[in-house]
């Protein structure tokens, strides 16, 4: 890649980057919690988890599926959690060890095999539950709630990996050329 073309994906990613803070400024206020407090965080994410599910739309798909397996699983540990609950303390790690044990397995099964997407969106997950879902909102609410809001920033996130990888490629064949 010549330093032109360089200099012009750099920008042009930099650009995508300003886009998403700006879709998220005017998506925040309407999310079902975090009183607009925003969720450019997970689109950030998972742009990343794009960049390493390979770079290809093969790959982005296996990530957006890993993304909503990774979701549901994580709602998964809080329900079998409170099932443990007689563990006392230990009940989230008994009910993450399940989880977990079982996700590992997907391993084995075309497109629903990228393990890495499935960690990261389980950590956001945990993350919108542990410091933004309201305390005092119903369980199901909160899980539900929080699964639209991840999925649809993974989603935006995801997307932009693509619009990333896509476009820098044909800016490079544009500016290359001269």
């Amino acid at each position: 890649m010549k330093n032109l073309s360089f200099a012009i994906g750099s920008a042009y990613t930099a650009l995508l980057a300003f886009i998403i803070v700006c879709i998220d400024n005017l998506l925040k206020g309407c999310m079902p919690l975090g009183s607009g407090k925003g969720f450019t965080y997970i689109a950030f994410v998972a742009w990343a988890v794009y960049f390493f599910s390979g770079c290809t739309l093969k790959g982005g798909i296996r990530a957006a599926i890993g993304y909503a397996v990774g979701v549901s699983f994580s709602a998964g540990i809080i329900l079998l959690a409170g099932q443990f609950a007689c563990l006392g303390c230990f009940a989230v790690p008994a009910a993450v060890f399940v989880v977990v044990f079982l996700v590992l397995y997907l391993e084995k099964v075309p497109w629903v095999d990228l393990i890495p997407a499935m960690f990261v969106a389980s950590g956001c997950y945990f993350g919108i539950m542990t410091y933004v879902a309201p305390d005092d909102a119903p369980l199901c609410e909160n899980l539900c709630n929080t699964a639209a809001v991840e999925l649809l920033y993974g989603f935006i996130g995801l997307l932009f990996g693509w619009i990333t990888i896509t476009g820098k490629g044909y800016l490079a064949n544009l500016f290359d050329k001269k």
